[in-house]
C-alpha cells in the first residue's frame, strides 16, 4: 500500500507563516505556527517530514507568500499557487462566515488545494526570479520619478505661476529655476528644495535609463522575441516573461487571454446578448498590454488600423481599446508559444550534439 498524498495549506506572513496538513478526504493531520527566520523554517520542514508524498499550497506566492514558495522550490518542493479568491470562498462555504484568523485560512489554503486540481504548479527558476526583480525595480523608480515630478510642479506653481507644464523634463525644470531669483525666506526655501528636487530627478531618470538597459539585456538572454511586437518593450516584455513563467499552463489564447483579463465576460440575459469588462486577471500584465495597445494607435502600426476599423464600425475608443488589447494578447500568446518551441528544439539539438555516441574502432 503506498503512502497517501498530503496537502499543506499555508497561510504566510512576513514573519510567521501558519499551516494545516490535510490528506485527500480533507482530513486534519497536522498543524502549527512557525516563525519564517531559519529555525521556524527548519522545524516547520521537520513536522511534514513523515509525508513524503506531500503538496504545499501557499496563498499569494506572487505577494507576501513569495519569499517562502521560493524557499520550497529551492529545496525541491511541490508547490502550488492558490489564490486569495479561492480561499476565500472556501473560507465562506466552509464556515459559514467569513472572519478571518490564520488557522482558518489555513485550512481554506490546504481546502481548495484539495479540490482544485488545476491550481497553477509553481517552478524554481533563477533567470525569471531576478527578472521579476528587476521590473519590479523598475516600476518603483517609475513611481518615485511621478512623485518627484509632482512635487517639482507645486514648487514651480508657486514660484512661477501660470507657467506650469503638463509633461515636463529636468532640462525644462532648470531652465525655470535659472529664471527665477525670490528675494524672500519663503521664495528662497521654495528655490532650495527645487533644486534638490531636480537633482533627485535627474538622478532617478539615470537609474531608469540604466534598468531598461539591463531589462533589454535579460530579455535577449532569455531567448525571447516578445520585444519584435509593436508596442513592446522591454520593460511589458519583461513584465510579461516574469508572470507568465511556463507559457504551457495554458491550454489556448482564451485561456490566456481569461488570465490577462482581456477576454470579456458574458453578461447576457434572455434574448439580450452583451458582454462587459473583465476586472479580473493579472492586472500588471493587463496594464502592459494597454501600453502596448497605446503605443500601436498612436504609431502607424497594424494595430492602429485595426483601432480605426472598430471604431468605423460604431464602436467606442474603449470598446475599440479592448478589442485591440485582446488582440495583443492573443500575439503575445502566439510569440510565447513560438519562444517555447524554438528553446526546446535548441535544448534536443544540443542534448543530441553533446552524445558522441557509438566510434568505429580500427578492427585487427
Amino acid at each position: 500500500m503506498g503512502v497517501a498524498k498530503v496537502f499543506i495549506g499555508v497561510d504566510p506572513h512576513r514573519l510567521s507563516a501558519t499551516i494545516e496538513v490535510v490528506d485527500g478526504r480533507e482530513r486534519l493531520l497536522a498543524s502549527g505556527r512557525f516563525g519564517t527566520d531559519k529555525a521556524g523554517y527548519a522545524a516547520m520542514r521537520r513536522q511534514v517530514a513523515g509525508w513524503p508524498q506531500r503538496v504545499w499550497a501557499v496563498e499569494g506566492s506572487n505577494g507576501v507568500g513569495r519569499p517562502l514558495a521560493q524557499r520550497l522550490l529551492a529545496d525541491g518542493e511541490l508547490v502550488v499557487d492558490v489564490p486569495a479568491k479561492l480561499s476565500a470562498r472556501a473560507r465562506l462555504f466552509d464556515t459559514g462566515h467569513n472572519r478571518k484568523t490564520d488557522a482558518h485560512d489555513a485550512h481554506a489554503v490546504a481546502v481548495v488545494a484539495v479540490r482544485t486540481p488545476t491550481l497553477r504548479v509553481l517552478s524554481h527558476d533563477d533567470e525569471l526570479e531576478a527578472l521579476r526583480m528587476l521590473v519590479d525595480r523598475r516600476e518603483e523608480l517609475t513611481r518615485q520619478r511621478v512623485q518627484t515630478v509632482n512635487r517639482l510642479q507645486r514648487l514651480l506653481s508657486e514660484l512661477l505661476p501660470g507657467e506650469a507644464k503638463k509633461d515636463i523634463t529636468a532640462l525644462q525644470v532648470k531652465a525655470m529655476l535659472a529664471r527665477v531669483r525670490p528675494r524672500d525666506l519663503a521664495g528662497k526655501t521654495r528655490r532650495r528644495l527645487a533644486v534638490e528636487l531636480l537633482a533627485e530627478l535627474v538622478a532617478v531618470e539615470k537609474k531608469i535609463k540604466a534598468s531598461t538597459v539591463e531589462l533589454r539585456a535579460a530579455v535577449l538572454a532569455r531567448g525571447s522575441t516578445l520585444m519584435d511586437l509593436h508596442g513592446v518593450g522591454p520593460v511589458v516584455a519583461a513584465r510579461i516573461l516574469a508572470d507568465v513563467g511556463d507559457v504551457a499552463r495554458f491550454a489556448d489564447r482564451n485561456r490566456f487571454a481569461s488570465w490577462t483579463g482581456t477576454a470579456p465576460l458574458d453578461a447576457s440575459s434572455g434574448e439580450q446578448i452583451r458582454h462587459r469588462l473583465s476586472r479580473a486577471g493579472n492586472r500588471k500584465v493587463n496594464h502592459m498590454l494597454h501600453i502596448a495597445a497605446a503605443s500601436q494607435i498612436r504609431l502607424d502600426t497594424e494595430g492602429r488600423v485595426y483601432y480605426r476599423r472598430k471604431l468605423a464600425a460604431g464602436k467606442t475608443r474603449m470598446e475599440a481599446m479592448r478589442c485591440l488589447k485582446r488582440r495583443i494578447s492573443d500575439a503575445v500568446y502566439r510569440q510565447l508559444l513560438a519562444d517555447a518551441r524554438a528553446a526546446e528544439k535548441t535544448a534536443k539539438s544540443d542534448s543530441v550534439n553533446a552524445d558522441p555516441g557509438g566510434h568505429c574502432g580500427a578492427s585487427l
